[in-house]
């Protein structure tokens, strides 16, 4: 699954408890780290069916060891709809209608040996329904979703002003607006924290959800996601691909940093001639003009460098902005150009390289890396301040709607 967004699900349990939790695509989420429970102790546990043996059901808690659910026959076991936020409206339903993989919250008492719960009620969402949840929400993001750099926040107001894609957006937040952070050791969606908008700060990317102006320059927020991603632009000092780390010599802050290399990490080598079109558009927005559609001088506007850059379908572009990845004659799409660069491996670098990163921030100094580029000496020598902003920015990480303005 390539995101989560959050919502809040109030359950009340048959045993009396009110219990308040976050509810995601993936399922139940506790704010608080269940504790251990005294044998005799009420508990509860949230999380995913890893088996099912009879009555006995083995569940996998979002945090900590298995823990075995034994199911007695008064057991009360329902079904809730994802989203739902009253147990009057769940459905009863029996052991043998769960699934692996389906999220239930238990709620009981410990046995003698404490990983051992002997339930009173199952709460159950189905993986089903979460999986339907989730594409709604995907399509939500895409159509009344907005992204880009935090350029301002009035805390006073309730606003973030950001660039997205070049254009000046306003978004409005209010009391019921939904505020989420990226963690500062992680490129995934599903580790955000609840936030406030004290946290959200300039420069930092921030993606909002809700109902959009006529003209699409305000945004009434229902969710706010922001984080901090710093930009670097650097040379190679060193490459340890035992620890998957790299050295890199900041070259705007003047110091060497160390970033590290996971899983999700995208790293891309630009082709020359890629560079050189790319190069061209930044030095013209740094300079304020904008290579002409019908130059058909080899810029990415036109000519030999429109038909040189494949579109979706693997044509050539017929525009500046169609040729760079972006709409017709509209501004370049870098992130989607990007995707068509050569992938490439830490091994691929070497000491001197010219490097661009988008990084997380980190909590230790050392972030992960999410975007990193190479072959990047024309981009670095046409636009040095500008180029790492307009290439990395608006970043994806494992975002629910990759490009089209979701988390």
């Amino acid at each position: 699954m390539t995101g989560a967004i959050f919502r809040r699900l109030a359950i009340t349990l048959c045993m009396g408890i009110a219990t308040r939790v976050l509810f995601t695509p993936a399922g139940w989420a506790s704010p608080q780290t269940e504790q251990a429970n005294a044998p005799g102790a009420a508990s509860r546990r949230i999380g995913a069916i890893k088996s099912i043996n009879g009555t006995s059901i083995t569940l996998t808690p979002d945090s900590g060891a298995d823990v075995n659910v034994t199911v007695q026959p008064a057991t009360r076991i329902v079904r809730i709809a994802p989203g739902e936020k009253d147990l009057k409206n769940s459905t009863p339903i029996q052991l043998q209608d769960l699934q692996v993989g389906d999220r239930i919250l238990v709620a009981g008492k410990t046995a003698d040996d404490n990983p051992s719960l002997t339930a009173s009620t199952v709460v159950v969402m189905k993986s089903s329904d979460v999986d339907t949840l989730h594409q709604h929400e995907l399509q939500d993001w895409q159509k009344r979703g907005v992204d880009g750099l935090a350029t301002a926040v009035d805390a006073a107001a309730g606003t973030v002003t950001i660039s997205a894609r070049g254009k000046r957006v306003v978004i409005h937040s209010s009391q019921a607006t939904v505020f989420r952070r990226y963690a500062p050791d992680s490129v995934k969606f599903e580790d955000v924290n609840a936030s406030t908008l004290q946290e959200v700060h300039s420069g930092d990317q921030v993606r909002a959800r809700g109902e959009r102006s006529a003209d699409g320059t305000e945004l009434q927020a229902e969710e706010i996601v922001s984080g901090s991603f710093p930009s670097i632009v650097g040379t190679v000092n060193s490459v340890d691909a035992s620890s998957s780390t790299l050295s890199v010599h900041d070259l705007v802050g003047k110091k060497t940093v160390v970033v590290k290399i996971a899983p999700d990490s995208q790293l891309r080598n630009l082709p020359p001639e890629m560079a050189q079109r790319i190069a061209m558009v930044l030095k013209g927005a740094a300079s304020g003009s904008q290579p002409s559609a019908d130059s058909g001088s080899g810029s990415p506007a036109g000519g030999a460098a429109s038909r040189a850059a494949p579109g979706p379908g693997g044509t050539g572009a017929g525009s500046s902005g169609a040729a760079m990845g972006g709409r017709s004659g509209g501004s370049p799409d870098f992130q989607r150009l990007l995707t068509r660069a050569p992938a490439i491996s830490l091994t691929d670098l070497h000491k001197g390289d010219a490097v661009l990163i988008l990084s997380t921030a980190g909590s230790t100094g050392v972030g992960t890396v999410i975007t990193l580029l190479s072959g990047v000496e024309p981009i670095l020598r046409a636009a040095p301040g500008a180029s790492s902003a307009a290439l990395l920015t608006p970043w994806s990480l494992s975002a629910p709607s990759g490009d089209a303005g979701g988390p």
